[in-house]
């Protein structure tokens, strides 16, 4: 019974910032690794950044220097900080928590981020 719940996406001009948050319920969070996709119309789901249980990061070349992830283990949260947004970013954005014994994949529901003016 692992629940992921997503919020922060929204709308915002070119150059701005939002800030996603995934809380996770229903699992030993310190141990999951948790990763951030995105999925625009018509295409494959990509991942953009994840972060492990030792907190080593990877992200995607197109979000480098932009985006950070993070995770708060007191309040079994992931964060990415998404900065100089531009249209390109436009899409679905996924939190999936990967758990460390079993590597057992969970999704949560999805948020819209929409750049634009």
């Amino acid at each position: 019974q692992v629940e992921l719940v997503e919020s922060g996406g929204g709308l915002v001009l070119p150059g701005g910032s939002l800030r996603l948050s995934c809380a996770a319920s229903g699992t030993i969070f310190s141990l999951d690794t948790v990763g951030w996709y995105r999925q625009l119309p018509g295409k494959q789901r990509d991942m953009v950044a994840l972060i492990t249980h030792g907190g080593t990061t990877n992200y995607a070349d197109a979000v480098k220097g932009r985006f950070t992830i993070s995770r708060d283990n007191t309040k079994n949260t992931v964060h990415l900080q998404m900065n100089s947004l531009n249209a390109e970013d436009t899409a679905v954005y996924y939190c999936k928590l990967t758990t460390l014994f079993g590597r057992r994949e969970y999704w949560g529901q999805g948020t819209q981020v929409t750049v634009s003016s």
